[in-house]
């Protein structure tokens, strides 16, 4: 009886030690950074920053969603599924179109990620454009 219970014990801790060594990352997200700031922009000239990122999980990394804070910051990424180590790129468009004043938007990323939820952050001055006399 007490062997059959040595030898229950001995395979039960194999099969889990066998199981945790194949289970595999979900995917995750690497950034370069998470914020930009675009210091003074013209008012009325849209400017972009492509965020960068790597997958540096196990599972194909795959964006279902990007949703910009407000109508002004329009977010364009890759579509396709990531492999572990490929890298994508999250495009944010920002278009100013109120008065001079400084800025911080947000960048709302949706994915199979670790993280589901990724937070994107933009930042600048809105001025004036120049006239000329």
């Amino acid at each position: 009886m007490k062997k059959i219970l040595v030898l229950l014990t001995f395979v039960l801790a194999f099969g889990i030690g066998a199981n945790a060594q194949t289970a595999s990352k979900p995917a995750d997200f690497k950034f370069e950074s998470e914020t930009h700031d675009f210091g003074k922009i013209v008012m009325g000239k849209p400017v972009t920053f492509d965020f960068k990122y790597t997958n540096v999980g196990e599972e194909p990394l795959i964006i279902t969603k990007a949703e910009g804070s407000c109508g002004c910051t329009v977010p364009k990424y890759t579509s396709t599924p990531l492999k572990k180590g490929e890298t994508g790129i999250i495009s944010v468009t920002f278009n100013a179109a109120a008065g001079p004043s400084t800025f911080s938007k947000t960048v709302t990323v949706s994915s199979n990620a670790k993280t589901p939820v990724k937070v994107l952050y933009i930042k600048g001055e809105t001025v004036a454009a120049a006239t000329s006399k």
